[in-house]
């Protein structure tokens, strides 16, 4: 029962991170479109770059950015999941929320998917690697509060 029960504190909080980060990100881009990290548009880009090499059908643009939000969703919440795992949630938010942050940042261009939307201005960059580290709080934060309501 211990072991059912860590798992969906992890996910649970994962789950928080990824809303808390989807929140931020796709809130932010309308308020500052013009440097606001748009991960929307790197998981679009993604996203057609499968279906592309799968010969599947494109879908169309609001069908395409919600698979993207969905896919931000599980894909963060399963990430974030880690955070909760064993003593250190805190330490932990922190390491994994700063290495998809700057993942965020390094990755999208070797991986065909452009540098732009998330690398085009400073503020872009520290934007993404800041909204990466706040879901990686987020998630530490739900973990550490999940963790003293079982005491």
């Amino acid at each position: 029962m211990k072991q059912t029960s860590s798992l969906l504190q992890a996910l649970g909080s994962g789950l928080a991170g990824a809303l808390v980060l989807n929140i931020l990100h796709e809130t932010v881009r309308h308020i500052r479109p013009d440097d606001a990290p748009r991960m929307d548009v790197l998981g679009k880009r993604g996203l057609r770059k499968l279906l592309r090499k799968a010969d599947a059908p494109q879908p169309d643009e609001d069908t395409a950015y919600g698979l993207t939000m969905l896919g931000d969703l599980v894909s963060n919440g399963l990430y974030y999941s880690f955070v909760s795992t064993g003593r250190g949630v805190w330490l932990r938010g922190v390491a994994l929320g700063l290495a998809a942050g700057v993942g965020g940042v390094v990755l999208p261009g070797p991986m065909g998917l452009g540098e732009a939307p998330s690398n085009r201005t400073p503020q872009t960059k520290a934007m993404t690697v800041a909204w990466y580290l706040i879901g990686g709080l987020a998630t530490a934060g739900v973990s550490w509060a999940w963790s003293k309501a079982q005491e």
